[in-house]
């Protein structure tokens, strides 16, 4: 059996290590092959036992076998832990509605009774950073039409309050050359574009956790009769998100009761 190189020898090995070495027929590496620990080791060991100490050495240090350091050791261990903690839950808001809105897609499962010869739908859905309003479409494909379709006759139709700039990542229904749909449809009503870092699209987190919800939420719960009915509850979800459902991030509240505070509240100026 293979002992740790830093296994501390009992007596009776320190005894035989010296009265094998003495015999002057093993050698220090055969010595530390055969008690499975390094060639340090045996020297160690043969130091001490021509001073006769064959017994291994307790540590000296006492500090680490006290009960203050422990409970110190223990503290710093959760400073930690709630340092990272705070980390990984920090949240951030934009400071007014339409400043940064995310967008992102989602090819949807295949509904029951549809078969690999249909064609698959996509989820295009819009948050904004501030509120959390959320909106949403499906459409057949998720090309730059459907992405430009989906800004102008849902987001821009319904949204009460003027979009700066759309973030989304660098799926080519959102990115392209001069002429995308997507890209035009943005400077036509004066919305900048910002993207996501190449190859991490988990920094457009926002639009990504919404996607998990409503997939949790709405698809996963409701048995749609078919794709008609499942734009129909998606609508009717995206009711009870913005007006019901309440929001941790929002200290509890709906985007509704967010929005409708900041714009109902003294002198506000808009941007």
């Amino acid at each position: 059996m293979n002992i740790h190189k830093r296994t501390r020898l009992a007596l009776l090995d320190r005894q035989e290590i010296w009265r094998l070495y003495q015999t002057r027929l093993w050698k220090v590496s055969h010595l530390a092959e055969r008690f499975h620990v390094s060639q340090p080791t045996i020297y160690d060991v043969l130091k001490r036992a021509r001073l006769q100490e064959f017994t291994p050495r307790d540590s000296t240090n006492q500090r680490f076998k006290t009960l203050q350091y422990g409970i110190k050791r223990l503290a710093k261990i959760e400073q930690t832990i709630q340092e990272r903690l705070k980390r990984a839950a920090r949240r951030y808001n934009k400071p007014y509605p339409g400043e940064l809105i995310h967008f992102d897609t989602k090819r949807l499962p295949f509904l029951k009774g549809q078969s690999a010869r249909d064609l698959r739908e996509y989820l295009f859905v819009a948050i904004d950073d501030f509120s959390r309003e959320l909106y949403a479409d499906i459409f057949p494909d998720k090309s730059q039409y459907s992405a430009a379709g989906f800004l102008i006759g849902t987001v821009i139709a319904q949204c009460p309050y003027q979009i700066d700039c759309a973030y989304s990542d660098n799926g080519t229904e959102f990115k392209g050359n001069h002429g995308h749909a997507f890209g035009k449809a943005c400077r036509q009503h004066g919305i900048g574009q910002k993207f996501t870092r190449v190859n991490r699209p988990q920094t457009n987190g926002k639009a990504e956790r919404v996607i998990r919800t409503l997939m949790d939420m709405w698809h996963s719960q409701i048995p749609f009769k078919d794709c008609a009915d499942r734009r129909i509850q998606l609508f009717r979800f995206i009711n009870f998100y913005n007006t019901v459902k309440p929001h941790k991030s929002l200290n509890n509240a709906t985007p509704y009761e967010i929005l409708n505070a900041y714009f109902n509240q003294p002198l506000c100026k808009q941007p």
